[in-house]
């Protein structure tokens, strides 16, 4: 079981982290020293006693949108998408295992023998038991991204917050990568975000988490330690509430 701490800021957290982040600075799908180095991550916060749910993107594989631009219909280009949301669950459960962590997969979509099919009980008593559980196959439905699929586990799983990491420190009021005076936001309300039309997840997933008043905090995955940072409650990444 993880040891205990004082004073966790989240007792149960949803992380969301796009396919890509598994990717490394390689050109394969998944790099695995990538993959181990963020499921290290996961393990500190863990071990501090927080519940963990993740729900991976599939990117680094297949997205819907860009399958359709090359000529594969939309809803098979998001069902493959889905599959590969499932192949990054299964390499991130490896992970944990190799770990010794306790994990468990749980697919929006039948995979028997692969893995089980999502229950909001049965995930709910996993993460009560101390197992990290991975969320796969997005909602199970076409049209409806990952953030989302984010959003919705979050609060069916009572998560005290969803943490979505991303490859820059949080929330700018421009895009950093283009704009070097790019400012970064500590703290946001969720309508400050729309009213400057903030690029913070996809729009739908972001109103679901506001119209369920779950507190959303953007942070950088790569960045080591931030993760455990943001559990502890400090000054890290942009928090939406």
């Amino acid at each position: 079981m993880p040891d205990k701490v004082l004073s966790p800021v989240y007792k149960r957290v949803l992380l969301k982290m796009s396919g890509e982040a598994l990717m490394g600075n390689g050109p394969q799908a998944i790099d695995t020293d990538t993959v181990l180095r963020i499921v290290n991550e996961v393990v500190q916060v863990y071990r501090h006693g927080v519940q963990v749910g993740i729900v991976i993107g599939g990117g680094n594989f297949f997205r819907g949108a860009q399958l359709s631009e090359l000529g594969i219909n939309r809803i098979t280009g998001d069902h493959m998408g889905m599959l590969a949301t499932l192949m990054n669950s299964l390499a991130m459960r490896d992970a944990f295992e190799r770990l010794d962590l306790p994990v468990r997969v749980l697919s929006a979509i039948p995979m028997s023998g692969v893995v089980d099919l999502f229950n909001r009980r049965k995930a709910i008593h996993h993460l009560e038991s101390g197992r990290v559980v991975i969320f796969a196959a997005g909602t199970g439905n076409p049209l409806v991204t990952t953030d989302s699929a984010a959003s919705l586990r979050g609060i069916e799983v009572s998560a005290d917050a969803v943490l979505k990491a991303t490859n820059v420190e949080g929330v700018f009021d421009k895009d950093p990568s283009l704009h070097a005076d790019a400012s970064l936001y500590r703290e946001l309300s969720y309508t400050e975000a729309l009213s400057k039309e903030l690029k913070v997840m996809d729009l739908a997933a972001f109103c679901q988490c506001r119209d369920h008043q779950m507190p959303l905090r953007v942070f950088n995955i790569h960045k080591p330690g931030a993760l455990l940072r943001v559990v502890q409650g400090e000054r890290e990444g942009t928090l939406v509430q």
